[in-house]
């Protein structure tokens, strides 16, 4: 494991940046013109998929980065890799429910993480962290989706 990554601060720091665009949008679902609730709901979504995809490739660099990783664990760990991805872009095809959709796959996707991480060998205040940072997204997505559908005009 890179010995830079045992010091969780910066990681910390990054995850904590990663939420501002989340609460950003999920406050704007609640406060702007209602002609503007579609652009923001869509930004949410875009950011969202974005990030999802994102979680899976935390697991195709540790596979890579594992070698004490057996050829089944590699085997798993490397399909689990495109799943966030493509929970993330089957979410986009359910219009009425993407946002839905998505958070639960950020949920889904923690669920593993919390299994997975110990096969790379990761410090435990990683899945703490991504624990946290899934809650706040999830409670992001949901304000959005009650906020854009709550207040969208008749």
């Amino acid at each position: 494991m890179n010995k830079h990554f045992l010091n969780k601060r910066l990681a910390h720091q990054i995850g904590v940046a990663g939420l501002v665009p989340f609460c950003l949008l999920a406050i704007a679902s609640w406060v702007v013109n209602v002609e503007w609730l579609e652009t923001f709901a869509t930004t949410q979504m875009v950011y969202s998929v974005i990030t999802l995809s994102f979680l899976g490739g935390i697991h195709w660099g540790a596979t890579m980065a594992s070698p004490d990783l057996s050829a089944r664990q590699t085997k798993r760990a490397l399909l689990w890799s495109v799943a966030p991805t493509l929970i993330a872009f089957l979410s986009t095809t359910v219009h009425n429910y993407h946002l839905a959709f998505i958070a639960a796959g950020f949920i889904v996707t923690y669920h593993v993480d919390k299994h997975l991480y110990q096969w790379y060998k990761l410090p435990d205040w990683f899945i703490r962290l991504r624990l946290i940072l899934t809650c706040v997204v999830v409670a992001a997505l949901v304000l959005t989706l009650f906020g854009a559908n709550l207040r969208a005009p008749n």
